[in-house]
């Protein structure tokens, strides 16, 4: 591999120029990547890897300008454990779809609306579809895998010689609580 390929995003699947697109036409879409590519596509991730990876669409005209991106993302991943630091491995199944809207305003305000239709984008003179595949695949990954069975038990972590801070020291009103108790009951511990 060389130092610029390296360097550059992985190329998964097509990128459809504007131009070269017939209004009155609905084009099939098929992403099957193969094993290089997935790999890529997991260390740009950061995931473990990328077994099976599949995306099947359509691209329709939408309006008189506009195009609309509708399919299926089926992908098996592996992460880590966020509990035993092992391989998890995941199915994905997403439904993906994309409006690609020629008269599309990006708000510039710090505080502008969230806009209604969070699957608008603009339309620029190309659809990379591709892209569009692994941004759904990256919304898509479990934030925090967890194998089978794997449970957080307490764990306390401090410097040599110091106690270590427990769950039940964060509680503030947990002591209020015993207090209030302690002094309901005349001061006998419950």
């Amino acid at each position: 591999m060389s130092p610029s390929e390296k360097d550059s995003p992985a190329k998964l699947g097509p990128v459809l120029s504007i131009a070269s697109l017939v209004r009155s036409q609905t084009r099939d879409l098929l992403v099957e990547p193969d094993p290089q590519t997935m790999a890529r596509i997991a260390e740009e991730l950061s995931i473990l890897g990328l077994k099976k990876l599949r995306f099947t669409g359509q691209l329709a005209p939408l309006g008189k300008r506009d195009w609309r991106l509708t399919g299926h993302l089926g992908a098996t991943v592996v992460q880590t454990c966020v509990v035993t630091l092992g391989p998890v491995t995941t199915r994905i199944e997403e439904d993906v779809a994309r409006n690609f809207v020629h008269d599309f305003i990006l708000p510039e305000d710090e505080e502008a609306e969230i806009p209604e239709s969070v699957e608008d984008e603009p339309l620029g003179s190309e659809i990379d579809i591709g892209a569009v595949v692994q941004e759904a695949l990256a919304l898509a990954l479990p934030p925090y895998p967890r194998a089978d069975g794997a449970a957080i038990d307490e764990a306390n972590f401090t410097e040599p010689g110091k106690t270590a801070m427990r769950d039940e020291d964060a509680r503030p009103f947990a002591g209020l609580a015993a207090l209030r108790n302690k002094l309901e009951n005349g001061g006998e511990e419950s």
